[in-house]
């Protein structure tokens, strides 16, 4: 007698009815021809977008030739419509979805008439709503949309659209801004690679062997694309500084209480992240002017009046240090984990060119703190033991992702003596810290101590987790891309510093050193505590030495 076939589990019944239900929503005459798409040898999908037929030669110059901040004038002045403009990136966005899977929820109908109401406004001879009217914008699905899924590629949290916006979403809205998608995240938010059995995983476009990033990774492909002029993500141990590294992107993670960050679905109950780690939401985008366009844009809706943990005060008003004679320092290492040849070079490299634009460098040594942060920063990370995520999971029968399957079980939730004695060493270690900011006025530092990795090999996260214990303003740079000549350089035959500094070197010892080819280069800014308006002005300064009488990264992608 023949066995009876086994049911699917529930969550992969969710999946399949997630992604019709995402397949439906995009238009058919938006989908690229089957003989159009990349065959499996090309890794590049860069051009794809100019290529597929989908996009008219308006729709292009559109979502290429304006940042937001230029498309937010254009608009301003009705040289362009915000439904024209919507209506491109709209399509733009089904393209990247296609081709990387970066994707969660498609609000195109909403955002089309959305648009056309922000045109007829104008029309009507009003003044724009904010300085972001009629300027599409996508959001990281962590981000509560009323009407929409906040699923973060879990099974259980399908189909249960939130019944209000979070604080971030009602100011983006009320600043004229048009949500149009959201995108793709990795399984627990806990990985900075975006894989969930819901989604699937995202590609990086400009690379497909290598991560696009994490837990913002969808965000950084989009853009990548140019399926986005501007975005949101969080930051929690990198999710923003790492897929803006992995996708040559601007990023920065403010400090906690500088944006609203309520309203966020993380899997985890309400307040935990207040006995632990608290993560950060900010901008990723093509320009630093567009990074800033976004603060001051939150700024100007006073967030302290809808988040409570927003701390009061007008953009304008926070430090800054335009127009002065920056200090900048050189931090190469944390004590953790060793940087590769390639990572090191380039910190020379832009030291060189700060110092030929007329900035005084320094270096500074950070060891004794920055080697301290990690295991830190791991324990406040895991203060509720990882339970009401696994509840989640379990409550439809389903698995950790690959990656995450040996790296996630249940703990107890810590014991308060242990939490405050975990609270007493970060309060030690920010006191410490403030020796820094005696020295220089921001540092530079790597974003990762590797290239851009292979998907699912991405290492050593202290790098960026650190400023997340110590509650700094960090943003990410990038430079220029990976050459052959960076193939070049061996790490000294010492000991390696720990576990992690062995796996890092096998991603230099024990890989095909061609795969990072082309992949970007950048450099982590950091600024002291609050001091978010120094952090812009300071990426600023150094993103315009860096390109002095050169072409830009951007322009390369």
């Amino acid at each position: 007698m023949a066995s009876l076939a086994l049911s699917p589990p529930k969550w992969q019944l969710v999946a399949w009815q997630k992604k019709d239900e995402q397949y439906a929503r995009i238009p058919s005459d938006w989908r690229i021809p089957q003989d159009r798409l990349p065959t499996p040898e090309v890794t590049n999908y860069l051009g794809i977008p100019r290529e597929c037929g989908v996009l008219s030669e308006e729709e292009l110059r559109l979502t290429e030739s304006y940042d937001a901040t230029a498309l937010a004038e254009a608009i301003r002045e009705r040289k362009v419509k915000s439904v024209d403009v919507v209506r491109a990136f709209c399509k733009r966005a089904a393209i990247a979805q296609q081709l990387t899977n970066c994707l969660t929820e498609i609000l195109f109908e909403d955002a089309l008439q959305r648009a056309k109401e922000l045109d007829d406004h104008l029309e009507s001879g009003k003044r724009p709503l904010g300085p972001l009217h009629g300027v599409p914008i996508s959001l990281k699905d962590t981000f509560k949309v009323k009407g929409y899924d906040a699923s973060i590629g879990v099974a259980a949290l399908c189909f249960k659209p939130s019944t209000e916006n979070a604080p971030l979403v009602d100011i983006l809205l009320n600043a004229g801004a048009v949500l149009y998608c959201k995108t793709n995240v990795p399984q627990t938010l806990a990985a900075l690679d975006s894989h969930n059995n819901i989604f699937g995983r995202t590609l990086n476009p400009l690379n497909t062997a290598v991560t696009a990033g994490g837990s913002s990774g969808g965000e950084a492909a989009l853009l990548g694309l140019r399926g986005s002029v501007l975005g949101i993500g969080t930051d929690v141990g990198g999710s923003i500084r790492v897929p803006a590294m992995c996708e040559g992107l601007y990023g920065a993670k403010p400090s906690n209480g500088r944006v609203p960050y309520a309203g966020q679905e993380g899997g985890s109950k309400p307040a935990v992240a207040k006995l632990g780690v608290a993560a950060s939401a900010g901008p990723m985008g093509h320009t630093m002017r567009d990074i800033e366009l976004f603060f001051q844009a939150v700024s100007e809706q006073k967030p302290w009046e809808l988040d409570p943990d927003v701390i009061p005060g007008p953009w304008g008003s926070l430090s800054s240090v335009a127009g002065e004679k920056l200090r900048i320092g050189v931090v190469r290492r944390d004590g953790v984990v060793e940087p590769h040849p390639p990572i090191l070079r380039l910190l020379n490299e832009v030291a060189g060119k700060l110092r030929k634009s007329g900035i005084e460098v320094i270096e500074i040594d950070i060891t004794p703190i920055f080697s301290k942060c990690q295991s830190l920063v791991n324990a406040l990370m895991g203060v509720e033991g990882g339970n009401a995520m696994l509840d989640l999971l379990e409550s439809h029968n389903e698995p950790l992702s690959p990656w995450m399957k040996p790296r996630m079980r249940r703990k107890e939730p810590l014991a308060f003596e242990k939490l405050r004695e975990l609270h007493a060493r970060r309060v030690q270690l920010q006191t410490k810290a403030l020796q820094i900011w005696k020295q220089v006025d921001a540092f530079i530092c790597p974003v990762a101590p590797h290239p851009v990795p292979e998907i699912d090999k991405y290492n050593a996260a202290s790098y960026t987790s650190s400023f997340v214990l110590l509650d700094y303003p960090a943003g990410t740079v990038p430079v220029r891309l990976f050459e052959e000549k960076d193939m070049d350089g061996e790490i000294p035959r010492t000991k390696a510093l720990g576990s992690w500094d062995q796996r890092n070197r096998e991603l230099w010892t024990e890989v095909d050193r061609s795969v990072y080819i082309g992949t970007p280069l950048c450099v982590q800014v950091v600024t002291p505590r609050l001091e978010d308006r120094r952090l812009v002005d300071a990426m600023v300064v150094i993103d315009n030495a860096l390109k002095a009488g050169e072409a830009t990264l951007s322009s390369k992608l």
